[in-house]
């Protein structure tokens, strides 16, 4: 047994600290005693030391088992520059080239090798198994652990395999099981999985108090995302999203708006990726835009925010995920974008796993959704997942809903009837039940159960669903009851509630906020952190200029420019012609053919009223949609018919014509007469384009009641709007 002197001096000789951080020292003495050690540790919190300490102090080589090769790579070479030797610290894994393969075994048989870290699936293989039976093995360090169950976030079967590969390499062979995201279910599972139910458990506390957490409602997303960097220049952050296209997609658009940028996912060459995260390592690139596959073992201290585009699939993701700022104790802002869109995706993507998988995957999916509709403080949520209670006075308002004004009710009565009905039904049903029961809705699985004849069936109606949802949710987070997972989510009284029953006490709750809704329910489209209110006085004064120019040109005042580019002239300012063309509704042509006098008005107000201008927020758009503009252009020239470039596109034609309707809003000529001139008699065409002449409005609903509905359909007013459009506007 080593010395506390001896750890001290390992732990200064090889890393250079002075001290341990947290529980470290327990968890190594414990390992050097050759215990199963199993350690529940948050992300930052030093846990790959645990088990590098401990196996550099021991005789023979430590086995890791470690799920990502990037994330092994980056730890041996830290040991390597650590322990001034290539051997001490080696992978094995589908990398290697056979040569490598038979160097790392050398290296290893020659008891050169302190730690070998190896990839669940290589650790399988028969002739791996072979090799490591001819070694002393210290003891086998099984990192991000969760993967073992299927209530984790990243579940992965090859997981389930390790015990018995360890029993066939040796006897009595210590286990240390590391894992940074664990609920009470999953911490179970891995215990009984590597029958290490003897095992010592350390359990840090969850809680990072320099994180700021915040979920948006999920609008005008990549504006947010755009204005949010540039005003956090020069800080690193990662941006998270569920698909590799939207990766690529939000990274172009945060280059073309001069942020250093760049993608990663697992589509990318294994090159390219590595050299994105030596970018990021090195501050080459501020801002990294990943799936998921990015930033397990990425050890960079001062990431300052992370950004989920995409809610995750798990309050596990989001906690790990959200883990990677801040590390170094730092400001760390968390912020997500939550949209029941998104939700419904994900639901889709579990249709077509099986039965068993698809359950457990929509509790967990269940808890991201409770978590970003909840008014209830943020931090108090992620720790009563992970079984921590906490008072939310400890938040220090570090999230959006400490800071948010809450709206509250007195629950005594609502609790009481909740759960008076929920003992009464037997504890068998989940929240989903229980507000239909009390909100009289007419669903089958209340039918089923003949619950609509209940007394109390229908009896929360005249309070709404919100409030319901609200009660259960703060039930469950203040432990009045629990929810049985292994039974499909099915809720049941805890002690705490039996005694509320007996002993009923005053109670305040927090009503939920609907979801996209602001403090004072306004429908702006960006927080209020972070953009301009509309100037209304430039507004008026740009109306008058349409209307002046529109004059002397004869032509109604919305050819000129449209109220939505008018309205974003008036947060952003532009003075060239270059920041007009910015503004949506305003391409080159417009700019060129009508915008001179705008900017000139704009530019001279700016002057006169000494205003900031938000330079950095005229927010340039990724040419994602300019190859279809290009090909529809390039099609009508050829005189193609509609239907037919709508059908090679995989698009209807009403898709189509909301195209070419935004293309010549912009500014571009097309010349449609080729086939308008098929689908609309001559007399109508001229009746249309004489209306929309001396038309106040631009709406086709106003054109249909005053041309009359019978006579036309909307169809031939929209063609017609977009030859008059066409023709005069550009």
């Amino acid at each position: 047994m080593e010395t506390k002197k001896s750890l001290f001096d390992n732990l200064q000789n090889f890393f250079g600290f002075d001290n341990f951080k947290g529980e470290q020292e327990a968890i190594i003495t414990n390992i050097l005693s050759g215990n199963d050690t199993f350690v529940i540790m948050p992300t930052g919190g030093g846990k790959s030391m645990c088990y590098q300490l401990p196996a550099l102090m021991s005789e023979g080589t430590a086995i890791v088992i470690s799920p990502l090769i990037a994330l092994m790579k980056n730890q041996v070479d830290q040991l390597r520059a650590f322990g001034g030797s290539d051997s001490i610290a080696h992978f094995l894994n589908s990398s290697l080239t056979k040569s490598e393969i038979a160097r790392v075994k050398e290296d290893v048989l020659a008891g050169k090798t302190k730690l070998l870290y190896v990839a669940p699936e290589s650790l399988t293989k028969q002739d791996n198994i072979d090799f490591l039976r001819l070694n002393l093995v210290s003891f086998v360090a099984v990192d991000e652990a969760h993967c073992i169950s299927e209530w984790g976030h990243d579940f992965r079967p090859e997981y389930r395999k390790i015990r018995q590969v360890i029993s066939n390499i040796g006897e009595n062979i210590p286990i240390i099981a590391l894992t940074a995201t664990a609920t009470p279910k999953v911490q179970q599972d891995i215990q009984k999985n590597l029958q290490m139910n003897n095992a010592t458990v350390f359990k840090s506390s969850f809680n990072r108090s320099n994180l700021f957490y915040e979920v948006r409602p999920k609008r005008n997303v990549m504006k947010e995302l755009v204005m949010f960097v540039k005003q956090h220049q020069g800080k690193s952050g990662i941006i998270y999203c569920l698909s590799r296209k939207k990766v690529e997609e939000v990274a172009q658009a945060l280059t073309l708006n001069g942020v250093k940028a760049l993608p990663y996912h697992a589509g990318l060459d294994a090159k390219v990726r590595a050299d994105t995260q030596d970018k990021f390592l090195m501050e080459d690139t501020d801002v990294i835009v990943a799936t998921i596959a990015f930033g397990m073992g990425i050890d960079k201290p001062d990431v300052r925010y992370v950004i989920h585009h995409d809610m995750p699939k798990s309050m596990e993701g989001y906690y790990q995920e959200t883990g990677r700022a801040g590390r170094d104790g730092g400001e760390g802002i968390c912020v997500a974008f939550y949209s029941e869109k998104d939700i419904d995706k994900l639901q889709k993507f579990m249709k077509d796993k099986p039965v068993a998988e698809r359950e457990i995957g929509t509790q967990i999916l269940k808890e991201v959704i409770d978590y970003a509709e909840s008014a209830v403080c943020r931090r108090k949520q992620i720790l009563h997942y992970f079984g921590e209670n906490f008072n939310e006075a400890g938040c220090n308002n570090m999230c959006d809903n400490c800071c948010a004004h809450k709206q509250q009710f007195d629950g005594e009565e609502h609790l009481h009837r909740m759960l008076s009905m929920m003992k009464n039904l037997g504890e068998k049903f989940d929240d989903h039940h229980i507000v239909s029961v009390l909100m009289g809705d007419d669903v089958p699985h209340v039918h089923h159960y003949e619950h609509h004849l209940l007394e109390s069936f229908g009896s929360g109606k005249e309070h709404g669903a919100l409030l319901w949802n609200s009660l259960i949710r703060q039930a469950l987070l203040d432990n009045y009851i629990s929810k049985d997972i292994d039974q499909y989510g099915l809720l049941r009284l805890t002690a705490k509630g039996h005694d509320f029953l007996e002993n009923p006490h005053s109670i305040r709750f927090i009503m939920n906020r609907p979801i996209g809704a602001t403090d004072d329910d306004s429908d702006d489209d960006n927080p209020k952190s972070t953009s301009g209110a509309l100037d209304t006085a430039l507004l008026q004064m740009l109306k008058d200029l349409r209307k002046k120019v529109a004059k002397q040109k004869n032509l109604p005042p919305f050819v000129i420019f449209q109220d939505p580019s008018l309205e974003e002239m008036c947060t952003h300012y532009p003075i060239s012609t270059d920041e007009l063309k910015q503004i949506s509704g305003v391409g080159q042509g417009k700019a060129l053919k009508f915008g001179a006098p705008f900017i000139e008005l704009i530019k001279k107000y700016v002057e006169d009223n000494d205003i900031d201008r938000p330079i950095d927020m005229v927010i340039k758009s990724a040419a994602n949609k300019s190859a279809l503009k290009v090909y529809i252009i390039q099609n009508i020239d050829r005189h193609l018919d509609l239907e037919d470039i709508a059908r090679s596109k995989g698009l209807t034609y009403e898709d189509i014509l909301k195209e070419i309707e935004t293309i010549v809003n912009s500014g571009t000529k097309l010349n449609l007469n080729y086939y308008i001139d098929e689908v609309i008699d001559e007399d109508k065409q001229d009746e249309v384009y004489d209306y929309f002449r001396s038309a106040e409005v631009d709406s086709i609903d106003n054109a249909l009641v005053e041309l009359g509905a019978d006579d036309y359909t909307r169809e031939e007013v929209q063609l017609m709007r977009i030859k008059f459009m066409s023709e005069l506007g550009n």
